[in-house]
């Protein structure tokens, strides 16, 4: 013979803290597959920007010339263009 046990309806089998935990679980498991942050420059922003660099130096060399303060290397600028008709 089978014995057959019937709970009502305000007993359950359930562990209270089931649903706390299951979402201790999926928060960890979000925390865990998020990425960090990064910062992406687009090519045409990397061109502005190199284009100001230059621009910025080519505008501090013309001050130094117009101001009478620029010094030519001579050493560096004879190394420089042997370098060049070498390759």
């Amino acid at each position: 013979m089978k014995v057959l046990k019937i709970n009502g309806p305000n007993h359950s089998n359930l562990n209270p803290y089931q649903k706390q935990q299951q979402l201790q679980k999926q928060t960890k498991a979000k925390s865990h597959s998020l990425k960090p942050d990064q910062l992406e420059i687009s090519d045409k922003a990397l061109k502005m920007q190199q284009k100001n660099a230059r621009q910025t130096y080519v505008n501090e060399i013309k001050q130094q010339v117009e101001n009478g303060e620029y010094q030519v290397n001579n050493k560096e600028t004879a190394k420089k263009l042997l370098n060049f008709w070498k390759a």
